[in-house]
């Protein structure tokens, strides 16, 4: 352990509330990128299916490729992954292990089935259908379990909120389209007819806002002291430039204000910085909230003298 790392140590262990760290900092933040990976992967798998974007589709698998080799460098050796996924009936990351599994196989069936890549398997093949369907279940469940493991964390309270499960899938729909919506504004693909999932992600984000809205007034309203530390962080300390720059203007603001058209036209580079914007936004709030989890506090049993 180096000399910071373990005055870094010493300094939580001093402190009635401690800051999780675990899942956010050193190896630990290839878990932040892999949940965001995964999650806007999964939303764009889903979304493109239905839209029909062949390019979507490929970027969706290749982001979640790369949120599952974030996954196995946090975890330092790749067998801890099967390990893990003995305990599906126990555990939200087991599932999220099967699910990014599930996704991974049937993506790569489905691919080699589209006639873009010369259709390999064969165009409405079997394992066209067989693909589609394990990738639709494994992208369900990627967009479901990342809250539920947070909300099985009992130790830390701010987690630990039945709304934190619907944020997170609110944000896989919200960072869906907003892929969706970047490629086929790089590709300059189908630009009118891009209003309508404009309008469906002005829907989902209304929904994330008021969604955070009730996160934190639940947390605050709790009475819970180490909860309301969390939000603290948040609103008005050491995350509060990333949550109000990263997750709240530029995720929130600056895609809702080129919306409108009010700036410049929606044109096919104003699309993409949307989609990007929304994308970026999605990152810090995985970001923000993650690093906002602190322990609830230890406190030993007083001993009373005899």
């Amino acid at each position: 352990m180096t000399s910071a790392k373990y005055d870094k140590l010493i300094s939580d262990l001093k402190s009635e509330y401690r800051p999780q760290r675990e899942w956010a900092e050193g190896r630990g933040a290839f878990l932040i990128y892999g949940h965001f990976l995964v999650g806007v992967a999964a939303g764009g798998w889903l979304l493109t299916r239905y839209h029909g974007s062949f390019d979507g589709l490929v970027l969706s698998y290749v982001l979640a490729c790369l949120g599952g080799l974030a996954h196995l460098v946090n975890l330092a050796r790749p067998e801890r992954a099967f390990n893990m996924m003995k305990r599906f009936r126990t555990s939200w990351v087991s599932r999220g292990f099967w699910g990014l599994a599930l996704f991974m196989a049937g993506g790569l069936l489905y691919l080699l089935s589209r006639p873009e890549l010369g259709a390999p398997l064969g165009a409405g093949s079997l394992f066209s259908i067989l693909g589609d369907i394990l990738a639709i279940i494994g992208s369900l469940t990627m967009m479901c379990y990342m809250g539920f493991v947070y909300t099985a964390s009992k130790g830390i309270p701010f987690w630990n909120s039945t709304l934190h499960p619907v944020l997170y899938i609110a944000y896989a729909i919200r960072g869906g389209i907003a892929a969706l919506v970047l490629t086929l504004a790089v590709r300059s693909q189908g630009l009118a007819g891009e209003s309508g999932l404009l309008e469906l992600w002005i829907a989902v984000t209304a929904v994330v806002i008021v969604l955070w809205a009730l996160e934190i007034q639940g947390a605050v309203s709790s009475g819970d002291e180490t909860a309301k530390r969390s939000i603290n962080d948040l609103l008005a300390g050491r995350l509060a430039v990333y949550f109000y720059g990263g997750t709240l203007l530029i995720g929130l603001v600056v895609p809702l204000i080129l919306t409108t058209g009010a700036i410049a036209p929606l044109s096919a580079s104003i699309l993409a910085v949307i989609g990007l914007a929304s994308i970026i936004g999605d990152f810090f709030m995985k970001y923000s909230s993650i690093k906002a989890g602190v322990y609830l506090p230890v406190r030993l049993p007083h001993l009373h003298r005899r």
